[in-house]
Order: C-alpha cells, then structure tokens, then sequence
C-alpha cells in the first residue's frame, strides 16, 4: 500500500460542513513504477530547484539558490528521522531561526521527487493573499505552509536530501532566510497565479 504523509501533523477537529480536499497519488508515482524511482543527490539537486524557480517563477518572486550547507543539514535530519521512524519538525532549539523547513513522508522507492515536491507545490489550490498566518482559504495555515516556505519572498536559498529506512522515505528540505514568519504579507506578484477564494 501507497502511504504519503505530509509533514504538517494536524490535530484532531470537529467535522464541520466544510468540504475537504484529500489529495488522491497519482497512479503512477514514478516513471519506473513498479520499479523504485531513480535516486540521486543531483537528480534531487535539480528537480528541486527546478520546481522551486517555477512555483515561485509563477508567484512573481525571485529564484533560490541551492546551498550545500542546507542540503548537509538537511541529510543529517532525514537520517535522524529514518533511524528512528519520528516524522517530525526537527525540534532542535534555534533551527526555526537560521532555517525553514519542509518535510515529506512516503513509501521507500515509490515517489519521484517531482511528485514528492509536487505535492508541496499543489498546496496552493488552498493558498490566499493575506497576512501571515492567514494565508488559507479553509483557515488552516498548515494546509499551505510547505507552499507558502517554497515562495517566501526573502528566501533565497535551499537545499534538501532524502533518506530511508527499509520501509520510507524521508525528504527534508531546508530554507534560508526562514519563510512563514507571522505579520508577514504574502501576496502574489503575478496577476496570472491560480488563488482559492478567500474564506470571510
């Protein structure tokens, strides 16, 4: 079985009469399925900037750069997370203040990064113009916030690594400056990005 877990843990709330949007995978998570997906540091290195630069291309806001620190720092929390099967934020005391992060989760070998990062990108189905944290259409900032990290205005910088252990794969992506800031406004400088309608 196919099992994706996105890094936002949320927690339990009462159903509401609002709609829910659950992301279906793709029939084919990879070019090779059902062999594993191609893995390298520099095909990683590529498809991650490639569709970082497009995502925030399609914002309006500049490029990033891929930093070998952040993909170093990135790798050794991966690892952390394979060897002991906690996907989680790393809550290392002052990592949020030197650097931003995105994580996914997902069955070993299955997903391309292009998807494991694409579902990150389609996150922006929820994605409104605000103020940071208010940045989502359903009200939940978490359901944008990989989005709204890949096309922070200030982040100039990335660098991501994968690891895994015999059953998943962990991706973590790292970002300098760090995004989702409170007080922050978020604002397309593209007249042409697709926006959810803004819940009032």
């Amino acid at each position: 079985m196919i099992r994706v877990v996105l890094s936002l843990l949320l927690l339990a709330a009462p159903c509401t009469a609002a709609t829910v949007v659950v992301p279906i995978p793709p029939a084919r998570p990879n070019p090779n399925w059902p062999a594993a997906a191609d893995r390298s540091d520099g095909l990683l290195r590529t498809t991650a900037l490639a569709l970082h630069n497009q995502t925030r291309r399609e914002f309006g806001v500049g490029p990033v750069v891929w930093n070998d620190w952040l993909a170093s720092e990135a790798r050794a929390y991966a690892e952390r997370m394979a060897a002991t099967g906690v996907f989680r934020h790393d809550p290392t005391p002052g990592r949020r203040s030197k650097m931003g992060e995105n994580l996914w989760h997902g069955t070993r070998g299955a997903f391309s990064y292009q998807i494991m990062l694409g579902q990150m990108v389609d996150e922006r189905q929820h994605f409104r113009p605000g103020v940071f944290p208010d940045v989502s259409a359903t009200g939940e900032w978490e359901q944008v916030a990989h989005y709204t990290q890949m096309v922070w205005p200030s982040t100039t910088e990335v660098g991501c690594a994968v690891a895994s252990n015999a059953s998943d794969d962990y991706l973590v992506c790292r970002y300098a400056p760090t995004g989702n800031m409170d007080g922050v406004a978020l604002i397309p400088a593209r007249g042409d990005v697709k926006l959810a309608q803004g819940r009032d």
